[in-house]
C-alpha cells in the first residue's frame, strides 16, 4: 500500500519564533507531497503570516491551553491520508518525513514514531519504548536502525512521542483523535493505548529524527525546570481512570508523586529551585491530581473530514546538501559561503572545529542553516571518548559519515 499525501500538524502557543524556525525546517524536507497545518494563537498566526511560506500553510486559530483539542482541530483540517505531528519547538532532519511515513506501505501499520534528539543536537531524548496501563514508560531495545513493525503485548502499548509521530488519518479520526481531557501530558500516550486496544501495529523508525529544543512555556523554564505541575497531575489521574484497574490507582499515584518530588529535589540541588518552590510545585501537583480524579471523561466521537482540499507545501526534495567546514580563523569566510549556499536553495550544514576537546553542539538556526561547533578532539556523539586525536580532515570525514544517516550530503 503506497504512502499517499501526508498532512503535518504543528500546534503552537506563545512561541512564535520557535514556530517560524520549525516551518523553516519543514521547508527543507526531502518529501513530497505533504501539506502543513498550523494550529496557533494570535502571535503564532502572525508569525506564519510573516513567513515566506505563508501562502502554502493551512492555519487554524486556537488559543486555549489544551494541546489535545488543538491537535484535533489540526486533524479536522488535514486532508492527507497520513497525519504527522511535530511540536513548534522541534525541527526535523531533512529525511524525517520520508522515513517516518515509509512504514505505511505495509497495510498493517496504523501509526509510526521516530526518535527525538535533545537540545545539544546529539543526545537521545526519547528512543524506543512501550507504556503500561499506569502510564509508565519502559525502554525497548531494537536491533539496528531499520524500522521495526511492532504489535502491542497484553497490557502494553507501543510508545510514540507527540513531537515525532504519524497515524493513518482514517484510523485517527475513527478513534476520535486526542482526548481533550488531557490538556497537557500523556495525551499521545493515551492515543497509544487506544491504538493498542484496537490491535493495530505501530512502526518505530530510529532514523526518523527530530531535534527537540523544549523551549520555555507556561509549564517550564528554558532550562526545563518546572513552573507548574498542575496539569501533569491532572493528566496522570485521568490516564489511570481511563486505563488502569481502580485497585492500582493509589500505588501508581504514590509512585508518581515520589518521582516528581525526586525531579524537583534534583532541580533544587542544581540551583533553579529553593525549598519553597518545591513545596509549591508539589501542592500544585496534588491539586492537579484531585482535579483529574473529578474531571469529566466524555466518549470520543469520530472527527470530521477536512472542509478544504489538500494544500501542497513545497519543500526541498532533491535539493543539494552542502557541508561547509572550517576552523575559527576561517569562520567569516565559511559563514559567507554557507549563507550564499542557503540562499541558492541548498540544505547547509556548517561545522566549526576549535583546537580543543570541547563537546560539540548542533543547532538549526532561524536562517535555515544547521550549525555544529566543538573541539577537534572533543566528542559529538555522547558515548564517544572524551578525547581523541584527529586530523582536521579525518574529523570532518567522521562527522560527515554520521550526518549522512540523516542528510544526503554531497
Amino acid at each position: 500500500m503506497p504512502t499517499g499525501p501526508v498532512s503535518v500538524v504543528v500546534v503552537s502557543r506563545d512561541r512564535p519564533e520557535a514556530l517560524a524556525r520549525c516551518i523553516t525546517g519543514l521547508a527543507q524536507l526531502d518529501h513530497a507531497p505533504f501539506e502543513v497545518v498550523v494550529v496557533a494563537c494570535p502571535a503564532g498566526l502572525s508569525a506564519i503570516a510573516a513567513h515566506p511560506k505563508a501562502d502554502e500553510i493551512k492555519t487554524v486559530a486556537y488559543d486555549l491551553p489544551n494541546i489535545s483539542a488543538a491537535r484535533n482541530r489540526g486533524i479536522a483540517a488535514a486532508a492527507g491520508d497520513v497525519v504527522a505531528f511535530i511540536d513548534d519547538d522541534a525541527v526535523p532532519e531533512p529525511s524525517w518525513l520520508t522515513r517516518l511515513t515509509a512504514p505505511f506501505e505495509a497495510p498493517e501499520v496504523a501509526a509510526s514514531g521516530g526518535f527525538v534528539i535533545g537540545r545539544n543536537g546529539f543526545s537521545l531524548q526519547w528512543g524506543a519504548g512501550t507504556v503500561d496501563a499506569t502510564g509508565t514508560r519502559h525502554p525497548l531495545q531494537l536491533e539496528g536502525e531499520a524500522p521495526a513493525i511492532l504489535h502491542p503485548a497484553e497490557g502494553r502499548a507501543i510508545k510514540t512521542e507527540g513531537t515525532n509521530m504519524a497515524v493513518r488519518r482514517d484510523v485517527l479520526a475513527a478513534l476520535g483523535g486526542f482526548d481533550p481531557a488531557y490538556r497537557f501530558y500523556l495525551d499521545e500516550t493515551d492515543l497509544n493505548m487506544r491504538l493498542a486496544s484496537a490491535g493495530v501495529a505501530t512502526a518505530l523508525v530510529p532514523l526518523a529524527r527530530v531535534h527537540h529544543g523544549m523551549e520555555a512555556s507556561a509549564r517550564r523554564f528554558a532550562d526545563r525546570t518546572p513552573r507548574d505541575l498542575t496539569e501533569i497531575g491532572a493528566s496522570k489521574a485521568v490516564f489511570l481512570r481511563r486505563h488502569a484497574p481502580p485497585e492500582t490507582h493509589a500505588a501508581a499515584l504514590t509512585a508518581f508523586r515520589a518521582a516528581q518530588c525526586r525531579r524537583l529535589l534534583s532541580a533544587m540541588q542544581r540551583g533553579p529551585l529553593d525549598p519553597g518552590d518545591v513545596a509549591r510545585l508539589m501542592r500544585g501537583l496534588g491539586r492537579g491530581i484531585k482535579a483529574g480524579l473529578a474531571r469529566e471523561l466524555s466518549t470520543l466521537g469520530p472527527l470530521p473530514r477536512a472542509a478544504s482540499g489538500f494544500l501542497p507545501f513545497s519543500a526541498a526534495p532533491g535539493a543539494p546538501h552542502r557541508l561547509i567546514a572550517g576552523r575559527p580563523w576561517t569562520r567569516a569566510a565559511c559563514e559567507a559561503e554557507a549563507r550564499a549556499a542557503r540562499e541558492a536553495g541548498d540544505t547547509v550544514t556548517r561545522i566549526t572545529l576549535w583546537p580543543t576537546a570541547h563537546y560539540h553542539r548542533l543547532r538549526f538556526r532561524a536562517d535555515g542553516i544547521w550549525a555544529q561547533e566543538g573541539g577537534l578532539f572533543g566528542r559529538s556523539d555522547r558515548d564517544a571518548p572524551l578525547f581523541r586525536l584527529w586530523t582536521f580532515g579525518a574529523r570532518i570525514d567522521h562527522e560527515a559519515t554520521r550526518l549522512r544517516r540523516f542528510r544526503a550530503l554531497e
